[in-house]
């Protein structure tokens, strides 16, 4: 069986915790994870002044498309940017045309709602981004830790990024793989 693959996007003001725990769960399962840096390859400076290099660029990730998962990791000034890119918009509309499991938590959500994916589905976020994401009524809002709605799945927070990324494994794996991976990262059930 070919392995999945995810591609995180990655700009500046990312929620850090948001960036790498996904990336690292979805490594230890198995799947090819691309870093793609919003604005290119050069370090990025996530909300807490964390750098993470990316793997490469968004324009030479979307190359080597399609992805199983694109995820969208929050932060405000994250997710702000993610909202304001033209290719961040294309990338989603492929992903949403195909199918395609798109995954975004804390604020990343709100750039659906910039970008008009999914409406009609059900989401999270941040509780601070709720009102936001709620403007307009385009989505129904959950309450949940991780809400999945057919191919999109959100989530809350940076507390919330290891159920996150664990139901992005299962739903491309399968729960047996999820609870494998989760086994030894020693989580409070």
């Amino acid at each position: 069986m070919a392995s999945k693959r995810a591609l995180v996007i990655l700009a500046k003001g990312a929620e850090e915790m948001e960036t790498v725990i996904p990336t690292d769960v979805m490594r230890r399962a198995g799947i090819k994870v691309v870093v793609a840096g919003l604005t290119g390859k050069d370090p990025v400076q996530c909300s807490r002044d964390v750098l993470i290099c990316p793997d490469t660029s968004l324009e030479e990730a979307r190359a080597q498309g399609p992805y199983d998962v694109v995820v969208l990791p929050g932060g405000n000034l994250g997710a702000q940017n993610l909202s304001e890119s033209p290719t961040v918009k294309e990338v989603l509309k492929e992903q949403e045309s195909n199918k395609g499991l798109i995954a975004a938590i804390c604020a990343g959500p709100t750039a659906l709602l910039a970008h008009g994916i999914c409406f009609g589905r059900s989401v999270t976020t941040h509780p601070l981004a709720k009102d936001k994401m709620m403007n307009g009524a385009h989505y129904k809002y959950s309450e949940n830790r991780v809400e999945k709605d057919e191919n999109l799945i959100t989530s809350r927070g940076p507390g919330t990024s290891f159920e996150f990324a664990l139901v992005i494994v299962e739903t491309l794996l399968g729960k047996e793989v999820a609870d494998q991976v989760k086994a030894p990262l020693v989580l409070k059930d």
